[in-house]
């Protein structure tokens, strides 16, 4: 084969990935359009419905069983890029054995975890928290939902990360449809249910999980052979298993215990209401910032694969557009809605607890070095190097606590109990560029923050002034909010088409739109 041969063969794959990637970031992205929807008309509704304190009740014993989500989330990460890893290098029974092995490590720590949820977990719920009076009943029942779920979400990574490794994101998009429907009927059953409110939503969110998780389920083991477990003990996949996992623990419980802990500290001395506050910024950061992670899912797959390839190149060339993207699919929705987020609410809830809206913005604020930090960790994980960056990222995360603690117990304003949160996750992503570049020496901080951030923030500066002048000339109301999104949108659509879309992705995109509009015709 000539040289001139294996680049025309480079560039044909190259152009079949990045097809690939932006056909799974279209579905994922549709995927959270419906899901951010259904969302904003659901949480209003169970808001209504609960009312401040139960809702307040929901999130916090919520985020004590997510305390325990970070062994799942250690052996998720694992389970993803070994499975990824594997169909990369193409070993078929290799691929098996690993799914086997993950699944009966997930069954092992579910029962780990059921153990510890069910004694020091319930003690803390029914001795520590502070519960408003005749509450402390429905208070068990969420917890033991909550419980029962986090046990459905242990045994379900494996088969959610061989759909993920295959790449098939349009299931994905197919079943959060079902999820929608599912969730709009949870809504019309709270409102006409004859019963506890908050004891009939936890037993209703339960259901639609465990349901969702088993259509999964069921696709993965029908469409995967590597999905048929069969018992087997293989140290030397387990191995590297346990090892990723536990290095990878360190960092996410660090994490769960910092949102534990920040959630505890507000709870001691503000109360449940600022809960409920955190509860909403947290529900609409989350939804918001789910935007950013259907990027990252589209690309990890890829990233993972070429580095299991030897395509360092490839690889890096994709975390640069994994972070160009991530960004401007997060800032073209975040920025009108810091603008526009207390007349949001107002439209959105009928009872809008105090500090809301400066959580909210709070917390979108702090997601831009979150996005770019987990955008450099999927490098570090595809490599499995992860011991440095997860003991930095899991320190930082506790250290949070203490300036939380100390602001709060010292008399000040309740805000800083998420300022601190995007102070550390500067930090975390200065030390994660600090660590990838050890582990793979073609990594460029200065090419990486040039390609990748410099001329989205300096478009997104601009914008911003453009969306504030207009929200302060114009009234508050529903036509600002329109106008101030449609610029917003079509501003980054004009640099994202001339400035980062590279030549043959612009020439692909006017051959879509020639080939619409002449159908149309």
């Amino acid at each position: 084969m000539t040289e001139e041969t294996e680049v025309i063969k480079q560039q044909g794959s190259a152009s079949t990935t990045n097809k690939r990637i932006a056909k799974n970031t279209i579905l994922l992205y549709i995927r959270m359009g419906i899901s951010t929807l259904v969302s904003l008309y659901t949480s209003r509704v169970v808001l209504q419905t609960l009312g401040v304190d139960d809702f307040g009740i929901y999130n916090l014993v919520g985020g004590i069983v997510v305390t325990f989500q970070f062994l799942n989330s250690s052996l998720s990460g694992a389970t993803s890029r070994l499975l990824t890893f594997e169909l990369g290098k193409g070993n078929t029974q290799r691929l098996k054995d690993t799914f086997s092995t993950a699944l009966l490590a997930h069954l092992l720590i579910a029962g780990f975890v059921l153990i510890i949820a069910e004694t020091a977990g319930l003690w803390f719920v029914s001795t520590q928290l502070v519960i408003p009076r005749g509450r402390m009943f429905a208070t068990q029942v969420v917890y033991q939902c909550s419980v029962l779920s986090l046990m459905v979400s242990f045994t379900q990574v494996p088969y959610n990360a061989s759909i993920i490794s295959h790449e098939k994101m349009d299931i994905f998009a197919y079943i959060e449809l079902l999820s929608v429907f599912m969730r709009v009927g949870i809504v019309y059953l709270l409102v006409i249910g004859n019963f506890d409110k908050l004891i009939l939503y936890s037993i209703l969110v339960l259901f639609v999980s465990s349901t969702i998780a088993i259509i999964y389920r069921l696709y993965a083991i029908r469409n995967f052979k590597e999905c048929h477990f069969h018992l087997i003990w293989r140290p030397e996949i387990l191995k590297p298993l346990l090892t990723f996992s536990g290095w990878n623990l360190y960092s996410t419980s660090s994490s769960s215990i910092r949102q534990f802990g920040t959630n505890s500290i507000i709870n001691i001395f503000c109360g449940v209401v600022y809960n409920a506050a955190g509860g909403i910024a947290i529900i609409i950061n989350a939804t918001i910032g789910g935007f950013c992670s259907s990027v990252m899912t589209a690309f990890r797959p890829q990233i993972i694969k070429q580095y299991a390839q030897g395509n360092r190149a490839s690889m890096l060339k994709l975390l640069i557009n994994a972070s160009k993207y991530s960004l401007i699919l997060f800032l073209v929705i975040s920025i009108p809605l810091v603008l526009e987020i207390p007349y949001i609410l107002k439209l959105w809830l009928s009872i809008v607890p105090h500090k809301t809206v400066e959580f909210v913005r709070i917390l979108l604020l702090s997601t831009i070095p979150y996005v770019l930090k987990e955008i450099i960790k999927m490098a570090v994980h595809a490599s499995g190097q992860i011991k440095y960056i997860s003991i930095a990222d899991g320190t930082l995360s506790l250290a949070v606590l203490i300036p939380t603690y100390i602001s709060l117990n010292n008399g000040q304003m309740v805000e800083f109990a998420y300022i601190w949160i995007f102070v550390q996750r500067c930090f975390c992503f200065i030390v994660s560029c600090l660590i990838i570049k050890k582990i793979i020496t073609e990594f460029q901080f200065w090419k990486f923050i040039k390609e990748s951030l410099l001329g989205t923030f300096i478009v997104s500066i601009l914008v911003f002034a453009i969306l504030y002048w207009i929200h302060i000339t114009m009234e508050t109301g529903f036509i600002r909010l329109i106008v101030v999104s449609f610029i917003s949108f079509f501003s980054f659509l004009i640099y994202t088409y001339f400035m980062v879309l590279d030549d043959e992705s612009r020439i692909l995109v006017k051959n879509k739109v020639k080939k619409y509009l002449s159908s149309d015709r």
